[in-house]
């Protein structure tokens, strides 16, 4: 349960796993932004002498809540004038705070360390053990369950929103370029009520799809998450939950965790309103190529190919010269950390160099400035012939 910072830094959780936070200027108690927001706002709805225009403008905004960043949240607050519920005290503009429980390794207390927030690190981890398991093949799938632990802002609606609680997480891993899954026509036909990302912000109601087709148009993002989409939904109606108060509804592109290309959370409506239960996730390579390159241990599969396949290859081309006179004896750090950068990794710092003429990276515990004249990308093809390498 006690996890490295370095292991939570390089997921991105050390910077990215926060909401945001507001504070009573004067007493110093805090409230979630928008948890806060959404209250502030039906209260003012519930006003029977409220103009109708202005109800459906509010009920809008808290459909679109979790996609508002920063600065949109600010605006929102000074726009209703929220005040703090407990003091009608002003309060402070929102704030990420992170949401982990940090903590010190060992007895000299030099080793930072977190309270896991999540349990599938562990997996990502012991990736090349678990692919040994599984005689080195793909696809193949490992689950965890355990204590998990969030640092909640404001804790509230009983056992729905606590710092710690048990959680399960199954992990399957497919190769990239291949996300069909077999069994996806087992439940294909299933009709499911669904609230797509798109739905949301265009103020739209969810609507009832037959999941093939859900995937057929794009809605879901591939038939893998589909097929686990069904699987959810199947297991969830067996336990008990009526269909007439279950949905899925797809994370907007604000709320979209940083680890994820497309995320649907199961919803189940309840006294407190529509409440996840279950989260699904399409986390593509992302913490694989993070912890590949914190490491410099390839994290891949290797399949055998029938016959040849030519492949597009992204790389990094360092330039030696400049980053040796530029680091010296640590140039070597930077050279191993970009020989094994990933294609998603290499495009998206292509464009911070296109834009801002550099970009940084972190290894060994050490921070580097790479610009231009040290780095360029290199894009080529070429053919394979007995083993293709996936992430």
């Amino acid at each position: 349960m006690l996890t490295p910072e370095a292991v939570l830094k390089t997921s991105g959780h050390v910077d990215k796993f926060a909401d945001f936070m507001v504070k009573d200027v004067k007493s110093g108690e805090c409230f979630r932004a928008d948890h806060l927001l959404k209250a502030h706002l039906q209260k003012m709805m519930s006003d029977k002498k409220g103009a109708a225009e202005k109800k459906m403008e509010m009920e809008k905004v808290i459909t679109q809540l979790d996609n508002y960043n920063q600065e949109q949240l600010a605006d929102l607050f000074v726009n209703y004038n929220v005040k703090s519920p407990l003091t009608g005290n002003d309060l402070t503009a929102p704030v990420s705070f992170n949401l982990m429980f940090k903590t010190s390794i060992g007895p000299g207390g030099n080793m930072a360390g977190y309270l896991r927030p999540e349990t599938a690190q562990g997996i990502f981890l012991n990736f090349k053990r678990l692919l040994e398991f599984n005689q080195g093949k793909l696809p193949f799938a490992a689950a965890q369950i355990g204590n998990s632990f969030r640092n909640e802002i404001s804790p509230r609606s009983g056992l729905i929103r606590v710092r710690e609680f048990t959680m399960a997480e199954i992990e399957h891993f497919v190769d990239p370029r291949e996300k069909c899954h077999p069994k996806f026509q087992n439940v294909a036909d299933l009709r499911i009520l669904l609230y797509s990302s798109k739905a949301q912000t265009s103020g739209e109601p969810a609507r009832v799809m037959c999941l093939g087709d859900a995937v057929e148009q794009g809605v879901i993002n591939n038939s893998v998450l589909g097929y686990f989409i069904g699987r959810i939904y199947l297991y969830l109606i067996k336990v008990g939950i009526s269909p007439e108060k279950l949905r899925f509804r797809q994370h907007m592109e604000n709320e979209m965790a940083h680890y994820a290309c497309d995320c649907w959370d199961a919803e189940t409506k309840t006294s407190y309103g529509w409440i996840e239960i279950v989260g699904c996730a399409d986390r593509s390579c992302y913490d694989l190529s993070c912890h590949a390159r914190a490491t410099k241990v390839p994290l891949v599969a290797e399949k055998l190919l029938k016959e040849p396949r030519i492949a597009n290859v992204v790389q990094f081309e360092a330039n030696k010269g400049a980053i040796g006179k530029a680091y010296k004896k640590d140039a070597k750090l930077v050279l191993e950390y970009l020989a094994i950068c990933d294609e998603c990794y290499i495009s998206e710092m292509e464009t911070q160099l296109n834009e801002k003429g550099e970009f940084t990276i972190e290894t060994e515990g050490k921070t580097f400035q790479v610009t231009k004249d040290m780095v360029g990308v290199k894009r080529f093809q070429k053919t394979l012939h007995g083993k293709s390498s996936s992430l």
